[in-house]
């Protein structure tokens, strides 16, 4: 299959090396040059600089890691070409023209798989098994936290002129760091109402928010809480769940997960295979890409998913706006 990458900062350049470590080599390039990365890795490679004269190249599938807020502008005419789609988390900055690409996505079947890559971490995939198998009985509250430097992130570039930090391009703390909203949802069902706040102070100087603390219900009626920030230093990612038969305790950055079960009165403890590092989470949506853009596969996350999250992102911020709870429709 040809691929088009659209973007190439950071996740951009990483899709690309993981294409070339899975034996893809018929790749091209749209590219705005308004990144900070230059095209030295790209030799050998078409780049164009008008997603017309890109798609005009007849691309299978497309990789679509351009800043937040510029995400349906690629999508939506690629879908409407009938190109399958990795197109990256969260879909876009706006519930704005998400039902134009999915109308597009139906009517050429296009197949978009959303890159929340955490659900194919091992830690939350044996988490997600255990609330499957009530291995802690009836869940009764969940939090997931996630912290880290917004500063640190990109030696290459001033953090004040990335994506992350930036309105226009749909940057701020609650969509960059969406990954909680999806895998939450993903492992202990739909949320009914959202509640939030927004904090930081303006410490980073950016124009977006730096930190959002959050309440969640869910339609099965647990209660949950999540955070959020650009500002925690070292940084901190992590998901505790109390049950009515036990607790699970998963760090991120350290790798531990654990469970307690009542019935034993004892912690377990499930280690990371040796070796695991967090290019391993994108390989392996990427080989799941490769299966989706073929047919062979569903989208493990789907443009469904990413919609919900969407919504639910959507609320936050309105429950921010109103000072309130705001139901998730």
């Amino acid at each position: 299959m040809k691929y088009l990458i659209a973007g190439f900062g950071s996740i951009g350049r990483r899709h690309f090396q993981n294409l070339l470590s899975l034996g893809e080599k018929d790749i091209l390039f749209y590219r705005s040059r308004k990144s900070t990365l230059s095209d030295e890795s790209l030799s050998g490679f078409r780049v164009e600089e008008d997603l017309e004269k890109a798609l005009a190249q007849k691309p299978d599938a497309v990789v679509i890691s351009n800043p937040t807020a510029l995400h349906l502008d690629v999508a939506i005419p690629a879908a409407r070409q009938g190109c399958h789609i990795l197109l990256e988390k969260p879909i876009s900055n706006s519930m704005d023209r998400i039902d134009e690409l999915r109308n597009a996505a139906k009517a050429s079947d296009s197949r978009i798989l959303v890159g929340f890559q955490f659900r194919y971490h091992p830690g939350l995939m044996q988490i997600n098994e255990w609330i499957q198998q009530e291995k802690i009985g009836s869940i009764y509250y969940v939090r997931t936290h996630w912290g880290e430097y917004l500063p640190d992130w990109h030696s290459w570039e001033d953090y004040h002129d990335s994506y992350s930090a930036r309105k226009d391009l749909g940057g701020g703390a609650l969509l960059t760091l969406s990954h909680p909203i999806d895998y939450l949802r993903w492992i202990f069902g739909e949320f009914d109402s959202v509640s939030a706040k927004m904090g930081g102070q303006k410490a980073l100087g950016i124009e977006v928010e730096e930190m959002v603390e959050s309440t969640v219900r869910f339609k099965n009626g647990i209660l949950g809480g999540m955070h959020v920030n650009y500002l925690q230093r070292p940084p901190e990612l992590f998901l505790e769940i109390i049950g009515s038969e036990g607790r699970i305790s998963w760090n991120y950055l350290s790798g531990e997960l654990k469970i307690y079960q009542t019935e034993d009165q004892t912690w377990e403890f499930y280690p990371l295979t040796e070796g695991f590092s967090r290019n391993d989470l994108f390989l392996e949506e990427m080989q799941h890409f490769l299966q989706v853009a073929a047919g062979k596969a569903p989208p493990l996350c789907s443009l469904d998913d990413g919609i919900k999250v969407q919504k639910i992102i959507a609320a936050l911020y309105q429950a921010v706006e109103d000072g309130t709870s705001v139901s998730i429709l």
